[in-house]
């Protein structure tokens, strides 16, 4: 399994950005996978998770402001991040879904800071 994320970056508040989470090494198309994040101190925290049957789980904290999607062409799921706070600045990581709705593989992560 490899998950390679891609799209962080500094942004003001209020601001936008597109990660992406290029994978291989499994069947993407049918996989689980999600975006977590992690802030220094605290554990990882389920942000969004993509079903390989297109179910969607958002948490509380970026419903209407983060939207999730995959191309099973491209093997690439992405998180779309809009209407950005300071509270979303975190490392972020593309995870493969366990069963149990718990956290598999990841990737390296890539860093989002949002601060004017």
């Amino acid at each position: 399994v490899q998950l390679v994320e891609s799209g962080g970056g500094l942004v003001q508040p209020g601001g936008s950005l597109r990660l992406s989470c290029a994978a291989s090494g499994f069947a993407f198309s049918r996989a689980a996978l999600g975006w977590a994040r992690q802030v220094p101190g605290k554990g990882l925290e389920w942000v969004s998770r993509l079903g390989g049957d297109g179910s969607t789980y958002y948490a509380d904290f970026v419903k209407g402001r983060f939207t999730i999607s995959r191309d099973n062409v491209k093997n690439t799921v992405y998180l779309q991040m809009n209407s950005l706070k300071p509270e979303d600045t975190a490392v972020y990581f593309c995870v493969k879904v366990l069963i149990n709705r718990g956290f598999g593989s990841r990737g390296q992560g890539t860093q989002v800071t949002v601060s004017s």
